[in-house]
């Protein structure tokens, strides 16, 4: 994906945040007034409008999963304590990226390879964000966003291009936006941690968990069998991601932003088919909304029990398109 002219650019956007900025204060702008409402997301949420942005904290109570092995140089913090100051990289409300998927990103303009030298000098990461467009009381105002769906990101590799660098990134864990920092010559802000509500028992988790690493490979094993495209690695997003999160993710931050294993495990199946036969705009539809529901739920034991079902029906779209191959269709 490019990312530069021909993708979102924040400062075309309505109400852009003017550098100076006080956290938890109404920040004024140079555009028209217009009123922006509640956001439907679970978690806190920054409004974007061209009269000032708001933001709901979100209080909960997070019990922690049992970790058999905690790095010595992680800091152990509470997670109501626990933030980041990193940069922030907005995109379309269609291009959610969930923990455990991997992206490549072209960024050729010079604010965002500016992001990009700062990513790499302090901890290789940033925040992924989704601008999604809020409806707004005055119909004849201007529109609203709200910054939804943060994803903490860790770059994986960079390769440097004549134009831009063609940037490797994974999702590492979801994090809401608590203030804007800068403006320019890039977004930057404060993010905290967002994980489950540990409210079911380890034992009910760690057999669902093991299900949903079945039915994974079962599905893995099929779609291995997909006449792979040409520019597609020889491993699939599946397994690359099931990989990823079985892993305990070594990264210089507080362990609060890194999900348990179990949480993990719960997004990994959230990946695009792979294969030469394309997934139809309905199929991505429908793992779009799949990824949004994933990324607002609070309930690991709930999102693993959506993971089963959505390899079941991805079995079948995937024998589908096997029988389709092997008749010469493709």
């Amino acid at each position: 994906m490019g990312y530069g002219a021909s993708s979102v650019n924040p400062s075309s956007l309505p109400g852009f945040l003017e550098p100076r900025i006080r956290r938890r204060r109404p920040l004024h702008f140079s555009a028209q007034p217009t009123q922006c409402c509640g956001c439907r997301s679970s978690d806190s949420a920054v409004m974007y409008s061209s009269r000032h942005y708001s933001f709901r904290p979100f209080d909960f109570q997070r019990t922690y999963l049992h970790r058999q092995r905690t790095p010595k140089w992680r800091c152990r913090s509470s997670l109501k304590f626990s933030s980041l100051e990193l940069p922030l990289l907005p995109f379309n409300s269609n291009e959610v990226l969930v923990p455990s998927e991997s992206k490549t990103l072209h960024l050729y303009e010079a604010r965002y390879l500016a992001l990009l030298e700062e990513a790499l000098v302090q901890k290789k990461m940033f925040v992924h964000f989704v601008l999604d467009p809020i409806s707004i009381s005055d119909s004849g105002g201007e529109a609203s966003f709200a910054a939804r769906y943060g994803c903490l990101v860790n770059i994986e590799s960079v390769e440097r291009l004549d134009v831009g660098a063609l940037v490797s990134v994974r999702g590492v864990g979801r994090v809401k936006l608590a203030g804007f920092l800068q403006s320019e010559p890039y977004l930057r802000g404060e993010v905290k941690p967002v994980q489950d509500i540990g409210v079911d028992s380890a034992n009910e988790i760690s057999s669902k968990v093991t299900q949903v690493k079945e039915a994974l490979g079962n599905l893995n094993s099929l779609e291995i069998k997909l006449k792979p495209r040409k520019d597609e690695l020889l491993q699939t997003r599946l397994a690359n991601a099931l990989w990823w999160a079985e892993k305990e993710p070594e990264l210089d931050c507080d362990e609060a932003f890194i999900p348990s294993l179990a949480e993990r495990i719960s997004f990994t199946a959230l990946q695009p088919i792979s294969g030469k036969l394309r997934s139809s705009q309905s199929e991505l539809y429908n793992l779009q909304q799949e990824k949004l529901r994933a990324m607002d739920m609070r309930d690991t034991l709930q999102r693993l029990d959506g993971s089963l079902k959505l390899i079941s029906q991805n079995i079948s779209m995937v024998a589908a398109k096997l029988a389709i191959q092997s008749l010469g269709m493709s």
